[in-house]
């Protein structure tokens, strides 16, 4: 097999189809010198007031705040984790920062719909992230404002505690990398006992711009070479005559898409990060997609599709008629399944998308009833934003079901399951419950 450079990868486009934690401080940088760098916007850069969501608002992205770094830790269950951010300094050094994913904050990895499970630790992510719409409920440690001016000092610089840290959309380099119409453009390679560096470059698509000039990154015998239906190691990619066993090679500016991680390094070089994937060809990446994407969809049937509740409008002895907007960044084949005069199950949960009261099975207090209107925005949909209306109409309104609060909704045709324990609350109003301390683990 050769492996024939290829002119680079097709944009999906800037916005997506549909669509603990450790106290610190410290701040953000917003030009970092190495992978992954962003280019900042108007609201970084100028002393403006700072921006907060609103509760029953998509926030716009262009107030969000940009930062990339290695994912630490997840609490996959109550939607939050902690981020090593990088920063102008030795990138080792700095401590976990915790993040919390908004309601309609959306993950995605190999450029899919992702849970936060779904994402190996250690892969270098892209944030969009806003201060705490309302600090008081937030499930990670408010920070002051200013905190991303602020030099974390002990050689890590500034830039790696930022006080905006409710994300609307983290995504993993070939994510950010198709949303943003850029290419990794491989250089050269120099390989020894199938490990050793590649430097790379990261350009527009269109050969418009360079962001990131030659980039050293390690790769090694577990790098994952991806090509059509393929699946190569080093070794081999070695073995099919394209590069040598030993020593420097050009790769002539091949392009590709980077999956990228970040290892402890040797030889005093603090800030480099190394190489998991390489897709080759878009057949690759798109394989790769779609299993996610399956993955993805299991799960969002299992544990039901998000909304907000736009309006309620109450009749008599408990009927009311809901209108609720889905959230953003599933795939199209969900979306399809709310259609007019299906019945549906709609039930409350936190803003962590924990459902409430579900010890027997979140369909056990949730409101029955029928979607009885699927209405479509024809204009420009804000990220975290599916775009689509529901009007629900059912017999018995349970108290989550309020204008701004959050719920989740089942189609009858997804399948009705128990979720898991640490998923779901018997006490919504338990802080304890909510946030688990350690006392959840059993005694011996």
């Amino acid at each position: 097999m050769n492996f024939v450079p290829r002119s680079g990868f097709a944009w999906v486009g800037r916005v997506l189809v549909g669509s603990t934690l450790l106290l610190v401080a410290g701040s953000l940088l917003l030009h970092a010198p190495t992978v992954g760098k962003e280019p900042t916007n108007a609201a970084q850069e100028e002393d403006t007031e700072p921006f907060r969501p609103e509760a029953g608002k998509f926030p716009p992205l262009e107030q969000a705040l940009s930062y990339r770094g290695e994912l630490i830790f997840v609490d996959h269950a109550n939607r939050r984790g902690s981020i090593r951010v990088q920063g102008s300094g030795m990138f080792f050094r700095n401590d976990p920062h915790p993040f919390a994913m908004l309601p309609y904050g959306m993950v995605r990895y190999h450029n899919a719909p992702a849970d936060l499970r779904d994402v190996p630790l250690g892969t270098v992510m892209h944030a969009k992230a806003f201060l705490p719409p309302d600090p008081r409920i937030s499930a990670v440690p408010v920070l002051p404002i200013d905190n991303r001016t602020r030099d974390g000092n002990h050689n890590r610089g500034a830039g790696i505690f930022p006080a905006e840290n409710h994300v609307l959309l983290l995504e993993d380099e070939p994510s950010h990398c198709r949303r943003e119409g850029l290419v990794w453009k491989l250089q050269e390679i120099d390989i020894r006992n199938n490990a050793g560096m590649i430097v790379a470059s990261l350009e527009a698509e269109d050969g418009s711009e360079v962001l990131i000039g030659d980039e050293n990154m390690t790769f090694d015998a577990g790098t994952r070479i991806w090509v059509g239906r393929e699946l190569l190691g080093i070794d081999e990619w070695v073995a099919e005559g394209d590069l040598p066993s030993e020593g420097k090679h050009s790769l002539g500016g091949q392009s590709v898409l980077l999956g990228i991680i970040w290892k402890p390094t040797a030889d005093g070089i603090f800030t480099r990060f190394h190489i998991s994937d390489i897709w080759l060809d878009d057949a690759a990446m798109e394989r790769a997609a779609h299993r996610q994407t399956e993955t993805h969809k299991a799960f969002i049937r299992s544990r039901w599709m998000p909304a907000w509740i736009d309006a309620v409008e109450y009749g008599e002895f408990g009927q009311a008629m809901v209108t609720a907007t889905l959230f953003g960044g599933m795939d199209e084949s969900l979306y399809a399944d709310f259609t007019e005069g299906r019945p549906a199950m709609v039930n409350a949960v936190e803003n962590t998308l924990k459902h409430t009261h579900g010890a027997y099975g979140a369909a056990h207090m949730a409101s029955r009833g029928t979607i009885r209107e699927v209405l479509k925005s024809d204009g420009e949909v804000p990220l975290g934003s599916s775009g689509i209306q529901i009007r629900f109409e059912t017999d018995l309104i349970i108290e989550g079901i309020r204008p701004g609060r959050v719920v989740r909704v089942r189609p009858d045709n997804w399948p009705q399951v128990q979720v898991p324990r640490e998923e779901y609350l018997n006490d919504a109003n338990s802080l304890e419950e909510r946030f688990p301390s350690p006392s959840i683990f059993p005694r011996y």
